[in-house]
């Protein structure tokens, strides 16, 4: 790993802001490193960040996610603008990186300079995302991408972290493969903004695109100006759908916008990435030598009824985050 002296931060940030795909490159490996210098990265980027449009992608495997990401690239450049894309994979159970690399899949647009695509290892993080996307998906914001597409991982019914990083999620499915009872089920009706039937030359498309709409009316009628999702189809092999898919997410943005709701999601994910954060500082001062000892005590207290384990848990934090001597090592804590 690389010491907080072997990494110029404000050169690395400028040359990133210039357009270096170098540069960008090795800021996202020292966020997924949770290097030393990562603290100076984040408080160097600040400033320029909260600027990006954040789409998610996400649906089971085999319904299309890296086609689809590729067909919303193409139709964006078309409009002019610098799109990021962080595609999750699985991880090597070997080497702990990215196993399928979408660097590979989204190989028509390698050679785009107004596309950045990085593809990041789970590492058994669950929810479909990485640990680092949140602070990869800020590099690439500040770095000047106007638009920034987040493809999961592909894990299923438990893929709904995406919906508290973006600021507009699709949700792909796909005909005959029973995605709309899965939808159901997974709950992920509350988590789309708007659901895409990709694959649809298939049969059953139609069908599906009925299911999904009708499970999505029997929503909340009472409040008029909740948004209501669209549900789409397209065959993102060939581009046909891309029109109306960007139209609906200019729609969202626009509702979003009006009703405040864009304002709540950034803030909201800002306030989970700063509580992520401090939890992992705690775990790391737990992790500690004095930490261990703290909690060995405590459980021991617990385990002979001296005391209740609430109270005992109250002591830990009391403890842990009254020691100044202890390091604060939050980003290699999450990183594990």
């Amino acid at each position: 790993m690389l010491s907080r002296r072997d990494v110029d931060v404000p050169s690395l940030v400028a040359a990133a802001r210039d357009g270096s795909p170098r540069a960008l490159g090795r800021l996202v490996s020292l966020v997924e490193n949770a290097d030393p210098a990562l603290r100076e990265v984040m408080a160097t980027l600040a400033p320029y960040a909260g600027r990006a449009r954040v789409i998610g992608l996400t649906g089971s495997p085999g319904v299309g996610k890296s086609t689809s990401t590729s067909m919303l690239v193409r139709a964006l450049r078309r409009q002019g603008q610098r799109v990021g894309v962080l595609a999750v994979d699985p991880s090597s159970p070997f080497s702990g990186g990215a196993l399928l690399g979408d660097r590979i899949r989204l190989v028509d647009h390698a050679l785009d300079d107004g596309v950045y695509i990085r593809s990041m290892a789970s590492r058994g993080h669950l929810g479909g995302l990485a640990w680092a996307t949140p602070q990869a998906l800020r590099v690439l914001d500040a770095a000047g991408f106007d638009v920034i597409l987040v493809e999961t991982v592909g894990v299923g019914q438990s893929e709904v972290e995406i919906a508290g990083l973006a600021d507009t999620t699709i949700v792909l499915l796909a005909p005959g493969m029973g995605d709309g009872v899965q939808a159901a089920k997974a709950g992920i009706l509350e988590v789309g903004d708007v659901f895409v039937v990709n694959k649809a030359d298939r049969d059953g498309a139609d069908a599906t695109v009925r299911e999904l709409r009708h499970m999505i009316s029997l929503g909340d009628r009472t409040q008029p100006h909740l948004w209501r999702p669209p549900v789409l189809k397209t065959v993102a092999d060939r581009d046909q759908g891309v029109e109306d898919v960007l139209e609906a997410l200019e729609k969202h943005r626009t509702w979003m916008e009006e009703q405040g709701e864009l304002e709540r999601r950034r803030l909201l994910r800002a306030s989970r990435e700063v509580e992520a954060i401090a939890l992992a500082q705690l775990r790391s001062r737990m992790s500690g030598l004095h930490g261990d000892g703290v909690l060995a005590e405590a459980a021991r207290q617990v385990s002979e009824g001296r005391t209740d384990p609430y109270s005992a848990a109250d002591r830990v934090v009391a403890q842990l985050t009254d020691d100044p001597t202890h390091p604060t090592t939050a980003t290699e804590e999450v990183s594990r």
